[in-house]
């Protein structure tokens, strides 16, 4: 794209980004709401719960193949082991423990022997909902709230749910139960789906087309000298490298909200996703709560509000077992899980170990400020009924803004490594660890340093 004018680029934007984009998200993804669809229509028919099962299990099968052909083995192969885990340590009560271990040792040998890197991420998130629910799977039958080890089909079926095999997201196994129960149509469980597959596509419009010329065309605050195509134009200044952050970040965020849209249309339209007040059933799965994001009260705010979903996994099965070890050992070890299961990749671990941080320090800091001025100032919003005695004071207020300013500035500095540049550099992870570097460095690694800063600020208050 040369040098346009902002009349000439909204219009190329329309014919060359916006209706293509919108076109090509449909393309990939028809087929896998059809079959989720026709299996939630089968399971209303009453059929005995193997054919149920059997359905969602061969509905998975080849939404797998439709994606990722012949490797799906390794997904396959995965789901197997589990299995074959489960019915070894049938009788012992350290089942969640022992196949979190298996699952992480095989996810790190399969990122390291079993294939070429690029192909091993990009069946990265089927791998990681399998695991999820396995591991949930072994942790609620050593609590008993799954009574006992379900039979094979029943397994698979619960794995290869195909309302969530693909995008998730990650539901237990009672409810994967529920959804097989077939329950009837109705207009809120279709405008459900409808709303969420209208964000979704919104979301992708926005991450592909609108963020990446958020502020020479959308935002021109810089006036018509900026525009001109990405490539072209260089920016100076530190400012400018803010912006250009804030852009990245803008497109990366957009692009998990896509997947987290997507994930409720698929989840929904095959049945799960629903809680029941007494005869009344609320289509209300939520991934993703973007507003709580680009808008935030806090970081901690921020990581659950991403993935609501894989956060209560984590707090459910992670955090509160490694609760004993003290709550920052269990932050840390909850992060670190959910680098490993994101896979080995350093920008993800860097970003997701410096949240462990960042979250664990504001958090302390903000419940020390909040005992110090007895003020509304906590990392999560206070309930109407809180014993603070100041709520609504302009400067409590002023200090919710400015931390809420921070965690703006963290997510952008966090999020400047995600572009797509990045998805070319799997193969050379030494180039992907330069890039992160190079952009924390252009940055003057100021997140890092305030996060510091607020930690000497909190001992200082101690």
């Amino acid at each position: 794209m040369g040098t346009f004018s902002r009349q000439e680029f909204f219009q190329e934007l329309t014919h060359g980004c916006l209706l293509p984009t919108a076109q090509q998200g449909l393309e990939q993804v028809w087929q896998l709401l059809v079959i989720c669809l026709l299996c939630r229509l089968l399971w209303m028919f009453g059929l005995p719960s193997f054919v149920k099962h059997l359905s969602t299990v061969a509905g998975g099968f080849y939404t797998l193949y439709l994606f990722f052909e012949l490797h799906m083995i390794w997904v396959v192969l995965l789901s197997l082991l589990c299995y074959l885990i489960l019915f070894l340590c049938r009788h012992s009560s350290i089942r969640g423990t022992f196949l979190s271990i298996t699952v992480l040792i095989y996810l790190l040998l399969g990122e390291l022997h079993m294939m070429d890197t690029t192909t091993w991420h990009k069946m990265r998130g089927s791998q990681m909902v399998v695991a999820m629910k396995a591991i949930s799977l072994a942790f609620d039958l050593d609590r008993g709230v799954v009574k006992s080890v379900p039979s094979p089909i029943e397994f698979m079926g619960y794995i290869y749910f195909v309302g969530t095999v693909i995008f998730g997201p990650w539901i237990s196994f009672n409810s994967y139960k529920d959804a097989l129960e077939g329950r009837k149509l109705s207009f809120s469980w279709f405008f459900k789906v409808s709303i969420s597959w209208v964000k979704s596509q919104f979301c992708l419009v926005i991450s592909n087309c609108v963020a990446p010329y958020l502020f020479p065309y959308f935002i021109p605050i810089y006036g018509d000298k900026l525009l001109r195509s990405k490539k072209r134009r260089k920016i100076r200044g530190s400012s400018a490298r803010w912006l250009l952050a804030y852009e990245n970040a803008v497109s990366f965020h957009f692009s998990n909200y896509f997947v987290g849209f997507l994930s409720e249309t698929t989840a929904t339209l095959a049945g799960a996703g629903f809680t029941e007040e007494k005869e009344n059933l609320k289509w209300d799965v939520t991934v993703a709560k973007p507003l709580s994001i680009e808008f935030p009260r806090s970081m901690v705010e921020v990581v659950t509000s991403w993935n609501l979903p894989m956060s209560r996994f984590l707090h459910t099965y992670v955090f509160t077992s490694a609760l004993k070890f003290g709550t920052f050992s269990a932050i840390m070890v909850t992060y670190t899980a959910s680098a490993l299961l994101h896979g080995l990749s350093f920008h993800l671990g860097a970003v997701l170990l410096s949240l462990g941080f960042i979250t664990y320090i504001e958090h302390v800091l903000r419940k020390r400020l909040a005992s110090i001025f007895n003020a509304c100032v906590l990392s999560k919003k206070c309930p109407p009924n809180c014993p603070h005695h100041n709520k609504k004071a302009i400067w409590v207020f002023a200090i919710n803004t400015a931390f809420s300013a921070l965690a703006v500035l963290h997510l952008t500095y966090l999020g400047s490594v995600f572009n797509s540049s990045v998805d070319y550099m799997d193969e050379e992870e030494d180039d992907v660890t330069h890039h992160t570097i190079q952009k924390w460095s252009e940055l003057s690694w100021s997140s890092h340093w305030l996060t510091f800063g607020s930690w000497v600020l909190y001992r200082i208050l101690l």
